[in-house]
């Protein structure tokens, strides 16, 4: 849906982006009846398709449900009760829905993001507008702020008033760039690794996540469906995909992913190959005068602990009813409390990923000390009660105070 006029027409809140955050708040907002649009530059067919996270935490899920936007996933996603950590040539399997009672939905990024759109756009009539190109954002410390861009149909500049403006348009996107150096700050950390990232037409070789830690590298397994797998293999930060070659790849996998028992890896095409230099970013405050970010605007975390997906479903809980308390009966105390709310989360989450980090790259370190220190925190994993307790609720998101 696009409008031909280059005059500017007001709409209570404009979204930027269309992935997991800015369709959730959509969604919550019509359902709400508070009318929106949502801008994103890519086409509507490239966003359902395009590979990204899987793993959702049973918050995540439940989130979802209460919202009506979890219907396919319910009938669809599979469940995980249990990851597995192979070292030292041995299979040490965690059970966390044992020890916790909770579980993990495995559900692809673009299958969520199809969910999401249809709900949206054809179920609820939300107002969705693909394609646009040079988005700008104008006026956020006023009361009437605006969002531009240019029609891919006309060419034209349209322009949008509106109350608010959510920024869910990733890393790369106009809205972190409103904030960032002048209106907000921006922490940052680099890993100092490369992990190779490859998407294989394989079935799953293992019944849950799979972590192998090797002096050789990192290497992760993780189902996608009963037809893809996902595989990490740790890289130095820059490598080109195009040094690991097919033979090359599976053999690492081979190498790192051994473990007593364990069955031989179904080998398959690799249909995605890239690189991820990893590292996280945050930027604080996730607000500025009407604009909001959310998702991986506000905040990156590396693949490392499978949180980046999760972070943007629960900025977008907290932003959508928020927006939904202001508009319909003026309480602006979600708003108010929008950043805060999440950055709690957000850096809990931070300091996981650089815990579980050490675990999967210290072994390959080069350094005695390392690999040591490394080998003590996965004895301490398998032989703690306290330990264990205090993995699972990190890993599956539970803490209380969240």
């Amino acid at each position: 849906m696009t409008t031909d006029s280059p005059s500017p027409h007001h709409i209570p809140v404009v979204v930027v982006g269309a992935g997991p955050a800015g369709l959730t708040v959509g969604n919550i907002l019509r359902t709400a009846s508070v009318d929106c649009v949502v801008l994103e530059a890519e086409s509507r067919a490239f966003i359902e398709r395009r590979p990204r996270a899987g793993v959702l935490e049973e918050r995540a899920v439940q989130g979802l449900r209460r919202r009506g936007l979890a219907q396919n996933l319910l009938a669809r996603a599979q469940q995980h009760s249990a990851c597995e950590f192979r070292f030292g040539g041995e299979r040490h399997r965690f059970s966390y829905t044992e020890l916790t009672g909770r579980h993990h939905w495995v559900y692809p990024q673009p299958l969520l993001v199809t969910d999401l759109v249809r709900e949206y756009v054809d179920v609820r009539g939300g107002d969705a507008r693909f394609a646009v190109r040079e988005v700008a954002l104008h006026d956020l410390d006023t009361a009437r702020p605006s969002v531009s861009y240019l029609c891919p149909d006309t060419a034209e500049r349209q322009v949008v008033t509106c109350d608010f403006v959510v920024g869910a348009d990733g890393a790369r996107g106009v809205s972190r760039a409103a904030l960032v150096p002048e209106r907000a700050r921006m922490a940052r950390h680099d890993y100092g690794t490369g992990w190779l990232a490859l998407l294989a037409e394989a079935p799953p070789s293992c019944d849950c996540v799979v972590f192998g830690v090797h002096p050789n590298g990192f290497a992760g397994h993780m189902a996608r469906s009963r037809e893809v797998t996902r595989y990490y293999l740790q890289c130095p930060p820059g490598d080109d995909p195009e040094n690991w070659s097919h033979d090359r790849v599976w053999s690492e996998l081979r190498q790192r992913l051994e473990g007593a028992g364990a069955p031989p890896l179904t080998e398959g095409r690799l249909i995605e190959k890239r690189v991820l230099d990893l590292h996280d970013y945050v930027v604080e405050p996730m607000a500025y005068g009407r604009l909001f970010l959310a998702g991986d605007s506000a905040h990156l975390v590396a693949p490392i602990a499978a949180k980046g997906m999760n972070l943007a479903l629960y900025d977008a809980f907290l932003l959508g009813d928020a927006l939904v308390a202001q508009l319909d009966g003026g309480d602006g105390d979600g708003l108010d409390g929008y950043s805060q709310a999440c950055l709690r989360r957000v850096w809990d989450y931070q300091e996981f990923s650089q815990w579980l980090s050490e675990v999967y790259h210290g072994t390959a370190a080069g350094d005695p000390f390392r690999a040591g220190t490394t080998s003590a925190r996965l004895r301490r994993l398998f032989t703690s009660p306290a330990a264990a307790a205090a993995f699972a609720e990190q890993y599956l998101g539970t803490a209380a105070h969240y």
